[in-house]
């Protein structure tokens, strides 16, 4: 039942957030072309288009990510620590806040039986570190350690902006794309037809669907690719902040858990994922290679 609610109350906060963006994104769009007076069928207007619809939506995802993170996962955010699991979590947080050269992360503890852990916030000075209750059960204090470690290294090396940055470039890239191939199916379709000059045809709708769910999945490659490699880089930066051996203890621990519930920016910030279609789709690396790179 706890299960069903918490994806039950996922689902409506992505739907909201989701419908919000893109009508504060269409109204930013037609006030630009207005100002400028482009014509959304020109080159000039589908680049707008896709770079409003690509860059925006990333970066208003960014700057709504923690208030996201928290209603989703029903974090709980620890502004007085009410007991001494609470009060090392701050005090170890603020520890290596401090040693990564970041301003103090928000701490937060979700309800969650996998053993997990996730960064998120539009900055390094405003990020957030939240762990399962889950983690805090089954890992012991060295282990809980590293992960917080690793958790604070993905908001020093900036890779909330970065992952951002990359999606929205591929977001633009996909829109641009997709609507100039449909673009191009829809008048050879419709060469003959008196209703050319009318306006875009249902065919161009479908095509550029089509053409956008394609490239939308291979772009998803390039996206997951620079997010495995961000892991390595967090794994490197746990280990200076902790030590190696208790960085690979946490991943072999991490190996008997349970599949992650984690979703979006949140599952690519956290320790672990959940099992990718294939590696090239997966937001993480395998375990087995993150513990041989930390040897």
């Amino acid at each position: 039942m706890y299960f069903n609610e918490v994806y039950m109350k996922r689902i409506v906060l992505f739907l909201i957030t989701n419908l919000a963006v893109m009508l504060v994104l269409g109204i930013v769009l037609s006030i630009l072309m207005s100002v400028f007076g482009i014509d959304n069928r020109s080159l000039g207007g589908i680049l707008m288009v896709a770079t409003v619809f690509g860059f925006g939506g990333s970066f208003i995802s960014l700057y709504m990510s923690k208030w996201m993170a928290k209603k989703s996962t029903g974090a709980h955010v620890i502004e007085q620590p009410r007991n001494e699991t609470e009060k090392w979590l701050v005090d170890t947080v603020a520890a290596q806040a401090k040693k990564a050269n970041i301003k103090m992360p928000e701490v937060a503890i979700y309800d969650s039986p996998e053993m997990n852990a996730f960064a998120t916030g539009p900055s390094k000075n405003n990020s957030l570190v939240a762990v399962s209750t889950g983690l805090l059960r089954s890992m012991s204090a060295d282990e809980a350690e590293a992960v917080l470690a690793h958790e604070v290294s993905h908001i020093a090396n900036g890779d909330m902006v970065t992952l951002t940055l990359i999606q929205g470039v591929v977001n633009t890239f996909v829109i641009f794309i997709s609507k100039v191939l449909a673009g191009i199916v829809d008048n050879f379709l419709n060469s003959n037809s008196e209703e050319e000059n009318s306006g875009p045809s249902w065919t161009y709708f479908i095509f550029d669907m089509i053409f956008q769910i394609v490239f939308g999945i291979l772009a998803s490659v390039v996206v997951a690719y620079f997010s495995r490699k961000r892991e390595f880089a967090a794994d490197k930066g746990a280990a200076d902040l902790v030590g190696a051996h208790k960085m690979r203890a946490a991943l072999e621990r991490l190996q008997a858990n349970h599949p992650s519930q984690l979703q979006g920016s949140m599952m690519a910030f956290g320790i672990a994922s959940g099992k990718g279609l294939a590696d090239f789709f997966s937001s993480h690396p395998p375990l087995e290679e993150r513990i041989n790179a930390l040897r």
